[in-house]
Protein backbone atom coordinates (compact mmCIF):
# COMPACT_ATOMS: atom_id res chain seq x y z
CA UNK A 1 0.00 0.00 0.00
CA UNK A 2 1.42 3.32 -0.64
CA UNK A 3 -0.06 6.80 -0.57
CA UNK A 4 1.27 8.95 -3.12
CA UNK A 5 0.54 13.37 -3.67
CA UNK A 6 1.22 14.35 -6.96
CA UNK A 7 1.28 18.24 -6.87
CA UNK A 8 -0.77 18.70 -4.56
CA UNK A 9 -1.99 22.08 -3.20
CA UNK A 10 -4.70 24.10 -1.70
CA UNK A 11 -5.46 27.28 -1.29
CA UNK A 12 -8.62 29.16 0.69
CA UNK A 13 -10.17 32.41 -0.71
CA UNK A 14 -7.20 33.19 -2.74
CA UNK A 15 -4.59 32.17 0.13
CA UNK A 16 -2.53 29.06 -0.07
CA UNK A 17 -2.77 26.96 2.47
CA UNK A 18 -0.85 23.89 0.86
CA UNK A 19 1.65 24.76 -2.10
CA UNK A 20 1.71 21.76 -4.58
CA UNK A 21 3.56 19.25 -2.83
CA UNK A 22 4.57 16.15 -3.90
CA UNK A 23 4.80 13.25 -1.03
CA UNK A 24 4.73 9.02 -0.97
CA UNK A 25 4.26 7.32 1.88
CA UNK A 26 4.87 3.36 2.17
CA UNK A 27 3.05 0.81 4.04
CA UNK A 28 3.47 -0.23 7.18
CA UNK A 29 5.47 3.24 7.90
CA UNK A 30 5.30 5.74 10.42
CA UNK A 31 5.14 9.35 9.70
CA UNK A 32 5.14 12.32 11.39
CA UNK A 33 4.24 16.27 9.92
CA UNK A 34 5.94 18.78 11.94
CA UNK A 35 5.48 22.46 12.02
CA UNK A 36 4.58 24.89 13.87
CA UNK A 37 0.51 25.69 14.17
CA UNK A 38 -1.11 27.12 11.02
CA UNK A 39 2.06 25.55 9.35
CA UNK A 40 -0.06 23.45 7.04
CA UNK A 41 -0.12 19.99 9.29
CA UNK A 42 -4.06 19.35 9.66
CA UNK A 43 -4.97 21.07 6.12
CA UNK A 44 -2.64 18.33 4.59
CA UNK A 45 -3.90 15.36 6.63
CA UNK A 46 -7.44 16.62 5.26
CA UNK A 47 -6.45 16.50 1.66
CA UNK A 48 -5.02 12.48 2.23
CA UNK A 49 -8.22 12.41 4.26
CA UNK A 50 -10.51 13.42 1.28
CA UNK A 51 -11.91 15.89 3.80
CA UNK A 52 -11.07 18.60 1.44
CA UNK A 53 -10.41 18.20 -2.29
CA UNK A 54 -7.18 19.85 -3.97
CA UNK A 55 -7.11 22.90 -5.96
CA UNK A 56 -4.76 21.24 -8.59
CA UNK A 57 -2.88 17.54 -8.04
CA UNK A 58 -4.05 14.50 -7.60
CA UNK A 59 -3.89 11.75 -4.85
CA UNK A 60 -3.29 8.28 -5.27
CA UNK A 61 -4.29 5.00 -2.88
CA UNK A 62 -2.48 1.66 -4.20
CA UNK A 63 -1.84 3.71 -7.78
CA UNK A 64 -5.47 4.46 -7.45
CA UNK A 65 -6.61 7.95 -8.19
CA UNK A 66 -8.58 8.77 -5.16
CA UNK A 67 -8.51 12.67 -5.76
CA UNK A 68 -12.45 12.74 -5.83
CA UNK A 69 -13.26 10.15 -4.24
CA UNK A 70 -15.34 10.84 -0.54
CA UNK A 71 -14.37 10.33 2.79
CA UNK A 72 -16.83 7.53 3.01
CA UNK A 73 -15.18 5.64 0.57
CA UNK A 74 -11.87 5.63 1.87
CA UNK A 75 -9.95 2.98 3.62
CA UNK A 76 -8.75 5.60 6.13
CA UNK A 77 -9.19 6.63 10.17
CA UNK A 78 -8.54 10.06 12.11
CA UNK A 79 -8.00 10.43 15.40
CA UNK A 80 -8.16 14.46 16.75
CA UNK A 81 -6.76 16.80 19.15
CA UNK A 82 -10.25 16.46 20.89
CA UNK A 83 -10.39 13.12 20.75
CA UNK A 84 -14.44 12.14 20.63
CA UNK A 85 -16.10 9.23 22.74
CA UNK A 86 -19.53 8.09 22.79
CA UNK A 87 -20.22 8.78 26.41
CA UNK A 88 -23.48 6.49 26.77
CA UNK A 89 -21.84 3.99 25.11
CA UNK A 90 -19.61 1.51 27.03
CA UNK A 91 -15.54 0.80 26.09
CA UNK A 92 -16.80 -2.13 24.08
CA UNK A 93 -19.50 -0.25 21.64
CA UNK A 94 -17.09 2.80 21.05
CA UNK A 95 -14.83 0.49 19.63
CA UNK A 96 -17.55 -1.66 17.79
CA UNK A 97 -19.24 1.49 16.36
CA UNK A 98 -17.37 1.77 13.20
CA UNK A 99 -17.76 -2.30 12.43
CA UNK A 100 -21.72 -2.07 13.27
CA UNK A 101 -21.71 1.09 10.70
CA UNK A 102 -19.79 -0.91 7.76
CA UNK A 103 -22.51 -3.70 8.76
CA UNK A 104 -19.42 -6.51 9.85
CA UNK A 105 -20.89 -10.07 10.94
CA UNK A 106 -21.69 -10.18 14.74
CA UNK A 107 -19.23 -12.76 15.40
CA UNK A 108 -16.43 -10.55 13.52
CA UNK A 109 -17.39 -7.40 15.21
CA UNK A 110 -16.55 -9.21 18.48
CA UNK A 111 -13.09 -10.89 17.29
CA UNK A 112 -11.92 -7.77 16.50
CA UNK A 113 -13.24 -5.41 19.37
CA UNK A 114 -10.70 -7.90 21.62
CA UNK A 115 -7.95 -8.22 19.64
CA UNK A 116 -7.98 -4.22 19.45
CA UNK A 117 -8.68 -3.88 23.32
CA UNK A 118 -5.69 -6.22 24.53
CA UNK A 119 -3.23 -3.99 21.81
CA UNK A 120 -4.30 -1.31 23.29
CA UNK A 121 -4.50 -2.80 27.21
CA UNK A 122 -8.02 -1.79 27.65
CA UNK A 123 -9.71 -5.64 27.63
CA UNK A 124 -10.69 -5.64 31.43
CA UNK A 125 -12.33 -2.14 30.78
CA UNK A 126 -14.69 -2.91 27.41
CA UNK A 127 -17.64 -2.80 30.02
CA UNK A 128 -17.27 0.68 31.78
CA UNK A 129 -18.22 3.84 29.73
CA UNK A 130 -15.71 6.21 29.10
CA UNK A 131 -15.93 8.66 32.08
CA UNK A 132 -14.93 6.04 34.09
CA UNK A 133 -11.85 6.35 32.60
CA UNK A 134 -8.58 8.60 33.26
CA UNK A 135 -7.40 10.76 30.12
CA UNK A 136 -5.00 8.36 29.01
CA UNK A 137 -7.37 5.57 28.94
CA UNK A 138 -9.99 7.38 27.09
CA UNK A 139 -7.36 8.24 24.14
CA UNK A 140 -6.52 4.95 23.94
CA UNK A 141 -10.47 4.12 23.47
CA UNK A 142 -10.29 6.69 20.53
CA UNK A 143 -7.22 5.46 19.29
CA UNK A 144 -9.02 1.61 19.28
CA UNK A 145 -11.95 2.53 17.46
CA UNK A 146 -9.71 4.46 14.55
CA UNK A 147 -7.83 0.55 14.52
CA UNK A 148 -10.53 -1.77 14.80
CA UNK A 149 -11.43 -0.64 11.18
CA UNK A 150 -8.13 -1.90 9.79
CA UNK A 151 -7.51 1.04 7.65
CA UNK A 152 -4.91 1.57 5.36
CA UNK A 153 -4.21 4.91 6.35
CA UNK A 154 -4.34 6.31 10.27
CA UNK A 155 -4.23 9.65 10.50
CA UNK A 156 -3.40 11.42 14.31
CA UNK A 157 -3.78 15.13 14.72
CA UNK A 158 -2.07 16.09 17.76
CA UNK A 159 -3.51 13.06 19.48
CA UNK A 160 -1.82 13.86 22.71
CA UNK A 161 -1.64 17.37 23.18
CA UNK A 162 -4.94 17.68 25.58
CA UNK A 163 -3.01 15.26 27.87
CA UNK A 164 -0.35 15.49 30.78
CA UNK A 165 2.69 14.83 30.80
CA UNK A 166 3.42 11.53 32.06
CA UNK A 167 0.27 10.29 30.04
CA UNK A 168 1.79 11.91 27.01
CA UNK A 169 4.85 10.20 27.51
CA UNK A 170 3.30 6.86 28.41
CA UNK A 171 1.36 6.96 25.14
CA UNK A 172 4.22 8.47 22.74
CA UNK A 173 6.15 4.88 23.62
CA UNK A 174 3.01 2.66 23.10
CA UNK A 175 2.06 4.43 19.59
CA UNK A 176 5.15 3.17 17.74
CA UNK A 177 4.44 -0.71 19.33
CA UNK A 178 0.72 -0.07 17.79
CA UNK A 179 2.16 1.16 14.60
CA UNK A 180 4.20 -1.89 14.04
CA UNK A 181 1.55 -4.78 15.50
CA UNK A 182 -1.13 -2.69 12.46
CA UNK A 183 0.96 -2.43 9.53
CA UNK A 184 -0.78 0.41 8.21
CA UNK A 185 0.37 3.60 7.01
CA UNK A 186 0.54 6.32 10.01
CA UNK A 187 0.73 10.08 9.72
CA UNK A 188 0.86 11.90 12.97
CA UNK A 189 0.95 15.84 13.17
CA UNK A 190 2.82 17.47 16.27
CA UNK A 191 4.60 20.94 16.88
CA UNK A 192 7.00 19.30 19.02
CA UNK A 193 10.58 18.05 17.74
CA UNK A 194 11.26 15.81 20.55
CA UNK A 195 7.88 13.83 19.68
CA UNK A 196 8.95 13.56 16.05
CA UNK A 197 12.31 12.08 17.93
CA UNK A 198 10.80 9.79 19.91
CA UNK A 199 8.19 8.37 17.29
CA UNK A 200 10.94 8.28 14.39
CA UNK A 201 10.09 6.67 11.43
CA UNK A 202 9.56 9.78 8.83
CA UNK A 203 9.39 13.41 9.16
CA UNK A 204 7.93 15.96 7.09
CA UNK A 205 9.12 19.58 8.21
CA UNK A 206 6.16 21.72 7.37
CA UNK A 207 6.42 25.58 7.08
CA UNK A 208 3.93 28.11 5.89
CA UNK A 209 2.01 25.56 3.78
CA UNK A 210 5.44 24.12 2.36
CA UNK A 211 6.74 20.88 3.16
CA UNK A 212 10.52 21.98 3.40
CA UNK A 213 12.18 18.14 4.02
CA UNK A 214 10.70 14.29 3.80
CA UNK A 215 12.42 11.48 4.94
CA UNK A 216 13.73 9.24 7.58
CA UNK A 217 13.19 11.12 11.16
CA UNK A 218 17.23 11.21 12.34
CA UNK A 219 18.27 12.79 9.02
CA UNK A 220 16.04 15.41 8.89
CA UNK A 221 17.08 16.33 12.26
CA UNK A 222 20.91 15.88 11.58
CA UNK A 223 20.79 17.39 8.55
CA UNK A 224 18.51 20.06 7.40
CA UNK A 225 18.41 20.73 3.90
CA UNK A 226 17.94 24.58 4.81
CA UNK A 227 17.51 26.90 7.88
CA UNK A 228 13.98 26.91 7.36
CA UNK A 229 13.89 23.33 8.18
CA UNK A 230 16.79 23.74 10.78
CA UNK A 231 14.68 25.97 12.26
CA UNK A 232 10.86 24.01 12.75
CA UNK A 233 13.29 20.91 13.86
CA UNK A 234 14.30 22.69 17.05
CA UNK A 235 12.51 23.68 20.04
CA UNK A 236 13.80 25.84 21.06
CA UNK A 237 14.52 27.05 17.26
CA UNK A 238 18.12 26.89 16.07
CA UNK A 239 20.57 30.36 16.74
CA UNK A 240 21.73 31.91 13.64
CA UNK A 241 25.02 34.31 13.67
CA UNK A 242 26.78 35.93 10.11
CA UNK A 243 30.06 33.96 9.16
CA UNK A 244 32.52 34.42 6.98
CA UNK A 245 35.17 31.99 4.82
CA UNK A 246 38.09 33.67 4.60
CA UNK A 247 41.20 30.87 3.60
CA UNK A 248 41.24 28.60 5.85
CA UNK A 249 39.15 30.24 8.77
CA UNK A 250 35.72 30.85 9.88
CA UNK A 251 35.45 34.71 11.00
CA UNK A 252 32.29 34.68 13.64
CA UNK A 253 30.40 38.07 14.59
CA UNK A 254 32.45 38.97 17.59
CA UNK A 255 35.83 38.34 16.15
CA UNK A 256 35.69 35.14 16.61
CA UNK A 257 37.67 32.57 14.32
CA UNK A 258 37.46 28.78 14.38
CA UNK A 259 39.97 26.86 11.89
CA UNK A 260 37.79 25.17 8.35
CA UNK A 261 38.12 21.95 8.47
CA UNK A 262 36.21 18.96 7.06
CA UNK A 263 33.84 19.77 4.54
CA UNK A 264 34.27 23.12 5.42
CA UNK A 265 37.77 23.55 4.07
CA UNK A 266 36.47 23.00 0.84
CA UNK A 267 33.84 25.73 1.12
CA UNK A 268 34.56 29.11 -1.41
CA UNK A 269 35.83 32.06 0.62
CA UNK A 270 32.03 34.64 1.04
CA UNK A 271 29.63 35.49 3.31
CA UNK A 272 27.34 32.63 4.89
CA UNK A 273 25.14 32.04 8.29
CA UNK A 274 25.88 29.82 10.99
CA UNK A 275 23.37 27.97 12.64
CA UNK A 276 23.88 26.46 16.53
CA UNK A 277 21.18 24.88 18.24
CA UNK A 278 20.34 26.01 21.71
CA UNK A 279 21.75 22.82 23.81
CA UNK A 280 25.13 23.00 22.45
CA UNK A 281 25.52 26.94 23.44
CA UNK A 282 27.04 26.87 27.41
CA UNK A 283 27.75 29.29 29.97
CA UNK A 284 31.50 27.02 30.42
CA UNK A 285 33.97 26.25 28.39
CA UNK A 286 33.80 22.55 28.16
CA UNK A 287 36.14 22.21 24.60
CA UNK A 288 39.45 23.99 24.31
CA UNK A 289 38.49 25.08 20.61
CA UNK A 290 34.80 26.39 21.85
CA UNK A 291 34.32 29.82 20.82
CA UNK A 292 33.73 32.77 23.20
CA UNK A 293 30.92 35.20 22.07
CA UNK A 294 29.49 37.82 24.72
CA UNK A 295 25.69 38.43 24.99
CA UNK A 296 23.02 40.26 27.03
CA UNK A 297 20.87 37.95 29.54
CA UNK A 298 17.48 39.15 29.17
CA UNK A 299 14.82 36.23 30.41
CA UNK A 300 16.19 33.21 31.87
CA UNK A 301 13.48 30.23 32.83
CA UNK A 302 13.66 27.17 34.70
CA UNK A 303 12.03 24.13 33.75
CA UNK A 304 13.68 22.24 36.94
CA UNK A 305 16.74 20.44 35.70
CA UNK A 306 17.61 22.51 33.02
CA UNK A 307 17.20 26.82 32.44
CA UNK A 308 16.34 28.50 29.41
CA UNK A 309 18.67 32.17 28.76
CA UNK A 310 17.09 34.46 26.43
CA UNK A 311 20.37 36.28 24.76
CA UNK A 312 20.78 39.47 23.00
CA UNK A 313 23.92 38.89 21.04
CA UNK A 314 23.59 42.18 18.86
CA UNK A 315 21.12 42.16 15.95
CA UNK A 316 20.24 38.48 17.36
CA UNK A 317 18.32 36.84 19.92
CA UNK A 318 19.84 33.46 21.12
CA UNK A 319 18.26 31.07 23.53
CA UNK A 320 20.75 28.19 25.13
CA UNK A 321 19.43 25.37 26.95
CA UNK A 322 21.91 24.49 29.41
CA UNK A 323 22.39 21.64 31.73
CA UNK A 324 21.54 22.62 35.64
CA UNK A 325 20.12 25.66 37.66
CA UNK A 326 21.84 28.67 37.59
CA UNK A 327 20.89 32.00 38.98
CA UNK A 328 21.88 34.24 36.95
CA UNK A 329 21.83 38.30 36.58
CA UNK A 330 19.29 39.80 34.43
CA UNK A 331 20.49 42.60 32.19
CA UNK A 332 24.18 41.43 32.48
CA UNK A 333 26.83 40.54 30.53
CA UNK A 334 27.10 36.69 29.88
CA UNK A 335 30.05 34.96 28.46
CA UNK A 336 28.69 31.84 26.29
CA UNK A 337 31.00 29.06 24.62
CA UNK A 338 30.48 27.18 21.55
CA UNK A 339 31.85 24.37 20.29
CA UNK A 340 32.84 24.22 16.43
CA UNK A 341 31.66 21.25 15.94
CA UNK A 342 27.81 22.01 16.49
CA UNK A 343 27.76 24.47 14.02
CA UNK A 344 25.48 23.93 10.57
CA UNK A 345 26.83 26.51 7.43
CA UNK A 346 23.81 27.80 5.48
CA UNK A 347 24.56 29.65 2.28
CA UNK A 348 22.98 33.58 1.96
CA UNK A 349 19.89 31.68 -0.01
CA UNK A 350 19.40 29.46 3.54
CA UNK A 351 20.24 26.25 2.09
CA UNK A 352 23.11 23.79 3.98
CA UNK A 353 26.39 23.96 2.42
CA UNK A 354 27.78 22.17 5.09
CA UNK A 355 26.45 20.00 8.42
CA UNK A 356 27.78 20.36 11.92
CA UNK A 357 30.71 17.92 12.60
CA UNK A 358 29.13 16.20 15.41
CA UNK A 359 25.95 14.87 12.99
CA UNK A 360 27.84 13.56 10.70
CA UNK A 361 29.35 11.35 13.21
CA UNK A 362 26.02 10.40 14.30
Amino acid sequence: MTLELKGVSKSVDGQPHIHPTDLTLENGTMNVLLGPTLSGKTSLMRLMAGLDAPNTGQIFWEGRDVTGVRVQDRQIAMVYQQFINYPSMTVYDNIASPLKLMGVDRKEIDRRVHETAELMKLAPMLDRKPLELSGGQQQRCALARALVKNAGLVLLDEPLANLDYKLREELRIEIPKIFEASGSIFVYATTEPEEALLLGGNTATLWQGKVTQFGPTPQVYRQPVDATTARVFSDPPMNFLSVTKSGGQLMFGDGQSAKATGQLAALPDGRYTAGFRPNHLEIRQHSPDAMQFVAKLSVTELTGSETFVHLDHHDERWVGLIHGVHELELGARLDVWLDPRHVYIFGEDGKLVAPAAYALAA
